[in-house]
């Protein structure tokens, strides 16, 4: 007896960011696979696929936003789910990586989370991740399996450089992202610098701009990042910019979490246009404002699985740049 094997891809995903996982199947041709999801009277959550997935190549999104710890879960419980029910492969599409800001150890007794979190996956039985800008490259490390590092640099560069106004330097806001600075930089023919900070080890979400290190005045500077959280370095950026003569500042930040005063921060700072993706959903109130602007990845992640599942080249689509 000959069995020809065809293979079947399904997208699924949990809570967080419907959204983004409706506009990624969109483009695929494909439906969002049927999953129920529920919570217990005392917080468990419940998570069950209600499509047969026996042999199939399963693709579980879920963007890790707030409440950043329920919906990890979700995402273990489903991928748990979807190996009981036999899935053939499972890969973890995880636009914002979880806890990769504890990627090391800074101070004595500290937990490296970012590790813990690649053990959890792996555990439930992701046979692959996918993520989107890591905080460092490092977190690849953790994992023993497939790990894909996608960039959302080509959707900011197109949309930057139709935006630029003139002599541009793009600004990393430490010494730690000079590199992705200078990917950017290549693409929009600008000039590179960066922030000199300090930061406290115990003190979380704050750090202070100390000076820049670069070519700045007279020009047009975007600082580029991977997060933005409570925008306080980012707003003492720009204010640094600002006195060295930058004649505007613009942020492009991948990952927009945009938590606590943020908001509030970037409506009254002097930041001509905040950039982000739509990694995370934006929080309540940010669409208000008029110098944010949300831009898709769904086209980068929609390629992105088609070529893994389809077992191309990754980096290919993004020439290179997600390394």
């Amino acid at each position: 007896m000959e069995v020809v094997s065809r293979k079947r891809l399904m997208l699924f995903t949990g809570s967080a960011n419907l959204p983004l996982a409706e506009e990624v199947a969109e483009l695929l041709g494909v439906r969002l696979g049927g999953l129920e999801r529920s919570v217990f009277a005392n917080g468990e959550i419940y998570v069950r696929p209600t499509d047969s997935v026996r042999g199939t190549d399963c693709f579980i999104l879920q963007s890790h936003s707030d409440p950043i710890n329920f919906h990890i879960m979700e995402q273990l419980i489903a991928i748990d789910a979807l190996k009981r029910a036999s899935a053939r492969r499972i890969t973890a599409v995880v636009p914002y990586f979880p806890y990769s800001r504890q990627d090391k150890k800074v101070m004595p007794r500290e937990a490296i989370a970012a590790r813990l979190i690649g053990d959890m996956f792996m555990t439930a039985g992701a046979d692959r991740i996918a993520s989107v800008d890591l905080h460092t490259g490092q977190v690849q490390g953790f994992i023993h399996k497939p790990f894909d590092h996608l960039t959302a640099l080509p959707v900011f560069t197109d949309y930057l450089r139709d935006r630029l106004k003139g002599p541009t330097t793009v600004v990393s806001p430490d010494a730690g992202g000079v590199k992705r600075a200078e990917k950017y930089a290549r693409q929009l023919d600008a000039y590179v610098a960066f922030i000199h900070k300090r930061r406290e080890a115990d003190v979380h979400n704050e750090s202070e701009a100390l000076a820049v290190i670069g070519k700045v005045e007279g020009r047009h500077a975007i600082i580029v990042d991977d997060i933005i959280d409570t925008a306080g370095t980012a707003v003492n950026a720009v204010k640094l910019l600002k006195e060295k003569g930058a004649l505007s500042v613009t942020i492009a930040a991948t990952h927009g979490i945009l938590s606590g005063p943020a908001v509030d921060r970037i409506k009254n700072s002097d930041i001509e246009e905040l950039v982000i993706s739509n990694t995370i959903p934006a929080p309540p109130g940010a669409e208000l404002l008029g110098n944010i602007r949300v831009l898709s990845i769904a086209p980068l992640l929609a390629e992105a699985i088609q070529a893994i599942f389809m077992e191309s080249s990754v980096s290919q689509i993004f020439l290179g740049d997600n390394l």
